[in-house]
């Protein structure tokens, strides 16, 4: 993850260049390696601290499904404490498929509608001049 950002792979010239580390700052949480039953409530009050719209990336196979750490202690892929938006496999995942994810998201939010039922109408209905 910190070679995407580095001057080789460079991901400021995407703007995105800041990582954040407070959940009040982000929209893209990155869970990168294992989840631990611990520390699994810690992760989804951090997810919950998030602004919406937020979305997640699960990078690498321990996040996605606990890796090869099949026991009581580790929880068996994020998406049992907070909905991901795309996976990411790999262990560990080659920077050039993490920009690629991080840019997949970025599609993916380009193609979302920017209110819940679509763009608003201008001006509102009943109001247009004769």
């Amino acid at each position: 993850m910190m070679t995407t950002g580095a001057p080789r792979y460079d991901l400021a010239r995407f703007g995105m260049e800041v990582f954040r580390a407070s959940p009040r700052q982000a929209d893209l949480m990155i869970v990168a390696g294992r989840v631990s039953n611990k520390m699994a409530p810690v992760l989804r009050q951090i997810y919950d601290q998030m602004p919406e719209p937020r979305w997640v990336l699960a990078m690498g196979v321990c996040a996605s499904s606990g890796g090869m750490f099949n026991n009581y202690a580790i929880v068996q892929g994020v998406d049992h404490v907070v909905p991901v938006d795309m996976y990411l496999p790999g262990c560990p995942p080659r920077p050039e498929m993490l920009m690629d994810a991080i840019l997949k998201i970025h599609a993916k939010i380009m193609d979302e509608p920017l209110t819940p039922g679509g763009p608003p109408s201008w001006p509102p209905a009943g109001t247009r001049p004769s």
